[in-house]
C-alpha cells in the first residue's frame, strides 16, 4: 500500500495532541488541511482513525493500533535527524535519557553536570519515569538510553543492560517510634509492622513482594508512594518502616536507623540499557562512556 509519509506525519501529530487545531500549529498548515489529510488516510486504510466531536478528539481502537506503530517510527526519524544535525562534532543535537527521580537525584546528577560542561551545546532531555516505564520509553524509541534499576520485568531481550553499580535495599525506621535497632528480625516478624514502600508500578515493589512470596508471606503495605524521598520523610516522623535503596539514606540522619535482617536481601544493580539493534548517537555514546 503506497501511502504518503506526510499523511502519517499529520496522523501522528493529531494522535499526540488529540487536537486538529494544535496539530495544524505544529505542522504550520491550516486546520482544514489537517482534517483533509486524515480523511484521505482513513479512506486509503478503509478505517476510521479518530472519533470527532465538538469538544474533543480521540483515537478509535484502530487508530490506537496504528499509533503504536507510527509513534516509534516517528521517533526513529527524529533520532536520525538529530544525529545528522550533530555532524559528528557534539556541537549540537539532543541527548534523550530516561531515568527515575531517585536515580536522577542520587546517581545521575554529577554525570549530567560533567557532560554539560564538556558539551554545552548538546541539548539534554531527561524523562522521569519509574524504571518499568523507562523500559517502555526505550521500547518505543522515545529515549536514546535508560538508566534503571535491575532486575526489570519490562526490559526487552533486545536491550542488554550494562551494570553501573550495585546497591542494597534496606528497611529504615525512627528509633523513637520503633525501638528495634538492637534486634535481628525475620521477614515474618517484620510483616505486622506498617511498611512504607514504592507503588506497584516500580521494580522495587516487584522485588520486595517477590522476597515475601519466596518466604510464603503476604505483603500488605501501609502506604505506597512514588517517591523514595517522601517515604524516608514519613519514616522519619514515625508513620512506619520504609523500604528504600541504601544510597538514598542521609549519612548524618540522627532519627533513622537501618533494621537488621536475619536474611540478606539480594543486591540489585543500577544499569544502563539501549537498543543494540538501532544506531546510537555520538552524544549518547559519549555520555555512556562517562558513566
Amino acid at each position: 500500500m503506497d501511502i504518503n509519509y506526510e499523511l502519517y506525519k499529520v496522523f501522528y501529530h493529531v494522535a499526540v495532541t488529540l487536537s486538529f487545531s494544535e496539530a495544524s500549529k505544529q505542522l504550520f498548515i491550516s486546520q482544514s488541511a489537517v482534517s483533509q489529510s486524515i480523511k484521505v488516510l482513513e479512506k486509503k486504510l478503509n478505517q476510521t482513525l479518530f472519533i470527532r466531536s465538538t469538544k474533543r478528539v480521540q483515537l478509535t481502537p484502530e487508530g490506537e493500533i496504528l499509533f503504536k506503530h507510527i509513534e516509534p517510527a516517528m521517533n526513529l526519524i527524529k533520532q536520525g535527524e538529530n544525529q545528522l544535525l550533530e555532524a559528528n562534532t557534539l556541537n549540537g543535537g539532543q541527548l534523550r535519557i530516561g531515568a527515575s527521580d531517585t536515580i536522577c537525584r542520587y546517581y545521575l546528577l554529577p554525570y549530567l553536570n560533567q557532560f554539560h560542561k564538556m558539551y554545552p551545546h548538546v541539548h539534554i532531555k531527561v524523562t522521569n519515569q519509574t524504571s518499568i516505564e523507562c523500559a517502555r520509553l526505550l521500547e518505543h524509541g522515545q529515549v536514546d538510553f535508560i538508566i534503571i534499576n535491575h532486575p526489570n520485568s519490562a526490559l526487552s531481550t533486545a536491550h542488554t543492560p550494562r551494570v553501573l553499580r550495585e546497591f542494597r535495599d534496606v528497611f529504615v525506621a525512627n528509633r523513637e517510634y520503633f525501638p528495634l535497632q538492637d534486634k535481628v528480625m525475620s521477614l515474618l516478624e517484620l510483616q505486622p509492622y506498617p511498611i512504607l514502600m514504592l507503588d506497584r508500578k516500580s521494580t522495587t515493589s516487584e522485588f520486595l513482594h517477590a522476597m515475601f512470596q519466596k518466604s510464603q508471606l503476604d505483603l500488605v503495605p501501609e502506604i505506597e508512594l512514588s517517591s523514595n524521598d517522601l517515604l524516608i520523610d514519613l519514616a522519619r516522623i514515625g508513620l512506619g518502616i520504609a523500604f528504600v535503596p541504601d544510597f538514598c539514606i542521609p549519612e548524618d540522619d540522627r532519627d533513622l536507623f537501618v533494621l537488621k535482617l536475619e536474611q540478606d536481601l539480594p543486591a540489585r544493580q543500577i544499569v544502563v540499557a539501549f537498543n543494540e539493534n538501532l544506531p546510537i548517537s555520538q552524544a549518547a555514546r559519549q555520555f555512556m562512556d562517562i558513566l
